[in-house]
């Protein structure tokens, strides 16, 4: 089975493999104090331009757990997209963990937090009724496949520095949103003024794991503390580590991001004329949007999985992975066009 459903739901990596592989020869120290975590470390500072601290986990819930209880305390509040996942799909956690209180805010057409938004929601400062303030929360690339470009980040960076607020950026598709951009990891990250960054692995290919990057030194301060307080720090830490080794040498994620999004791209181009399906979002990375018939779902999902991503309009999400091939598009657009 090959499926749209989520990147999630592909393979790894056959380079991510034979890393995992050479990390596991020889006996190594625990908890992150072994010669393949320090390294990559190293590896991490160079490929994003900064003297980062890079703290290795096990899944994206625990990325964005850690990154936003970093920077927080339980009575402050944490703006994000109304489409994000830390509000709509990690279930209670990042409240639990952090005590804080997520607002959400009504993201444009394109899956993106405005400056107004934003700004509107800047209330009540010292008010001690009111939850205070501390974090904004960004994705990239968004819940729809959309990219925000340095610029905007940068603009959202500058109005955060004005309210002493933190940046933070969920990155579980962030080497996509990159390739997308044609730019370096450093221009939508530590150039554009983010804070911290929750760095995906397991969408891009990598078994297991995803890091989190810490740019302000202020972040830093309780964060291997809160690494362990939530059950985030893995006693064999290289191998998570070597995972990142192999997809940031020699740019591996961007080849893998960049066939993705073309994926994406040529699954657009070959639904774009059918008159039964509207393709709802511009495809920037590798995500799909279109509302097609409502009696399709079944017969469709039965050999090629997808979600449904709102069901009063029939809009469906399409995503593509790195493994994605162009004979299996073309297997489930003749499948569709046969409905």
């Amino acid at each position: 089975m090959k499926s749209f459903a989520s990147d999630n739901y592909a393979g790894v990596l056959p380079e991510v493999m034979e890393a995992l592989q050479r990390a596991n020869i020889q006996h190594s120290r625990s908890y992150g104090a072994d010669g393949i975590t320090s390294r990559v470390v190293s590896l991490f500072r160079e490929v994003f331009e900064a003297d980062v601290d890079v703290y290795f986990v096990f899944n994206g819930t625990g990325a964005n757990v850690l990154s936003i209880s970093s920077a927080t305390q339980s009575y402050n509040a944490v703006l994000c997209s109304d489409t994000s996942h830390i509000y709509n799909d990690e279930s209670s956690a990042p409240e639990t963990f952090t005590g804080c209180r997520f607002f959400p805010l009504t993201a444009n057409e394109h899956g993106k937090l405005d400056l107004s938004t934003i700004s509107d929601r800047l209330i009540r400062k010292g008010d001690v009724h009111y939850a205070q303030t501390a974090m904004i929360s960004i994705t990239q690339s968004t819940e729809y496949g959309t990219v925000y470009t340095p610029d905007e980040i940068k603009s959202i960076s500058a109005l955060a520095r004005e309210n002493d607020l933190y940046l933070h950026m969920d990155g579980s598709r962030f080497f996509n949103a990159a390739a997308s951009l044609g730019c370096s990891l450093s221009d939508i990250s530590s150039k554009a003024g983010v804070d911290i960054l929750s760095l995906g692995g397991t969408k891009a290919g990598m078994m297991f794991g995803e890091a989190v990057v810490v740019f302000n030194k202020e972040l830093s301060k309780h964060i291997a503390y809160k690494h362990k307080q939530i059950m985030q720090l893995a006693s064999k830490t290289r191998f998570i580590a070597a995972q990142f080794e192999a997809m940031l040498k020699n740019e591996l994620w961007r080849k893998t991001a960049t066939h993705a999004n073309s994926m994406a791209l040529k699954l657009h181009d070959a639904l774009r004329y059918n008159k039964l399906v509207k393709i709802t979002r511009p495809v920037q990375a590798n995500a799909l949007f279109a509302e097609i018939p409502r009696e399709w779902y079944e017969p469709l999902q039965e050999h090629y999985p997808f979600y449904v991503w709102k069901e009063s309009t029939h809009e469906v999400r399409l995503m593509c992975a790195w493994d994605t091939r162009e004979e299996e598009i073309a297997a489930f657009i003749e499948a569709l066009n046969r409905l």
